[in-house]
């Protein structure tokens, strides 16, 4: 039987591999600030404590299944690339106050992932330039199911608990995005300024969460009386919230109120890929042309969603976004002026297309093995670049959480959000690590 040390050593043997970033993942170093970084997390809550010796076997077993988590990520002359990283770590370690702190890129062994423990949870976080929600899960996951087998709970690999003995499938390696981006047309970009929150600063390394813990069930049955999908529900209840925020602080300088939809792409293009594989959708409202009830809300979300979310209008998508990284002239352009047009872009135009952000992780399955260890999950996208809330959704079995983060004081958005849900009558549990006034 081949020991975790026989693994690593066969693992620095191996002729280095270094990996091109994605297409997603090429901007997120771009904007990448000493107060900021592109870092989301995920949680699992256990229904026991937390061994944190057994974790570190665990994630050091784990790790060694996926290459393009364990990396480091070094600059070249025209793009940046991820090399292995044999250093050792990442070192888990007990949860802190504030989560998703920036991540500098040379600090921690220079990995780019962080495990921490608390009471009954493992929380993950990733730089986005190394993937998307999706593969974070397969790393969470899999970590989990060989921390349970550890403690003497052996769990059966299938959907994201993948078997740390195998050979990484080369699909998982894959920037997706150039597989799919054939399209023989290009969507233009509309973009219009969008109403932005505006708050208070929180002070440097300060995020805000507040979570709102409810039924899945009850959640389901409340969208399907609008006649909408859950995801279709929560996208209006945010738009609802953002409306009712401006008009309390901007009543006279009305705008767009949209939010920026990452969309799982491997649900319309087949592929295994454990990087980045998204786009986003812009759900909006434009109050300039009337008062909309709720209902008339959940209505355009809904037939929105239908007419921008297929594989036709996915695929332009992806072909637009590609089209800059083929162009030849663009190929051979220093770093520097790639990531000064960049940021130029993302700050100036790009960001301010969009008034939130949301994402929905969807109902999550696990092994059937594996489900009495666990009680529940949550997702937070991290902190926003400029001054605005992201919402994050998730749920197992029938527990669903809605988990907002946020560098600002005011809260409004997040009140006016759980507030509807409750007025819809969903019983919600409220948890923040802020601290009560």
């Amino acid at each position: 039987m081949t020991t975790l040390s026989q693994k690593i050593d066969a693992q620095k043997n191996k002729k280095e591999v270094w990996y091109k970033l994605d297409l997603s993942a090429i901007v997120y170093p771009t904007l990448q600030r000493k107060d900021f970084s592109s870092v989301y997390r995920i949680s699992v809550v256990l229904k026991e404590e937390i061994n944190p010796e057994i974790l570190q076997k665990a994630l050091d077993m784990t790790l060694l299944r996926f290459p393009t988590y364990k990396v480091a990520i070094r600059k070249g002359l025209f793009w940046r690339y991820l090399e292995p990283n044999n250093r050792p770590g990442p070192f888990v370690t007990p949860d802190i106050k504030n989560p998703c702190m920036p991540m500098p890129f040379k600090a921690n062994n220079r990995y780019l992932i962080r495990v921490y423990y608390y009471g009954k949870r493992i929380s993950l976080e990733a730089h986005h330039c190394l993937g998307d929600g999706t593969g974070g899960m397969c790393v969470l996951q899999t970590l989990t199911a060989v921390y349970l087998g550890l403690l003497g709970h052996p769990i059966t690999p299938s959907g994201f608990v993948l078997d740390i003995n195998d050979t990484p499938h080369p699909e998982e390696l894959e920037d997706a995005y150039m597989r799919y981006a054939n399209a023989q047309v290009r969507p233009p970009r509309p973009g219009e300024k969008t109403f932005r929150v505006c708050g208070t600063k929180e002070p440097f390394y300060t995020l805000n969460i507040i979570d709102g813990i409810m039924s899945t069930k009850e959640a389901m049955a409340v969208a399907k009386k609008y006649n909408a999908t859950l995801t279709e529900y929560l996208n209006a209840v945010l738009l609802y919230a953002l409306l009712q925020k401006q008009e309390a602080d901007m009543p006279f300088r009305i705008r767009p109120v949209k939010i920026a939809m990452p969309v799982n792409l491997r649900r319309f293009f087949p592929s295994k890929t454990l990087r980045n594989f998204i786009t986003m959708v812009y759900p909006s409202i434009d109050p300039r042309l009337g008062d909309y009830t709720f209902e008339d809300i959940v209505k355009q979300v809904h037939n929105y969603m239908r007419y921008y979310i297929n594989d036709k209008f996915l695929r332009g998508d992806i072909t637009t976004n590609a089209a800059t990284q083929r162009n030849p002239i663009i190929r051979v352009v220093p770093l520097f002026i790639k990531d000064f047009v960049v940021r130029t872009f993302y700050t100036k135009v790009q960001d301010k297309n969009s008034s939130a952000g949301l994402t929905n992780m969807g109902a999550l399955q696990v092994p059937e093995d594996m489900k009495p260890y666990i009680e529940r999950f949550d997702i937070y996208m991290g902190q926003p670049f400029s001054s605005r809330t992201n919402c994050a959704i998730i749920s197992f079995d029938d527990i669903l959480t809605i988990n907002f983060a946020s560098s600002i004081i005011e809260a409004d958005v997040e009140r006016f959000f759980f507030r509807k849900l409750i007025q819809d009558g969903i019983h919600v549990t409220i948890e923040s690590n802020r601290e009560p006034k």
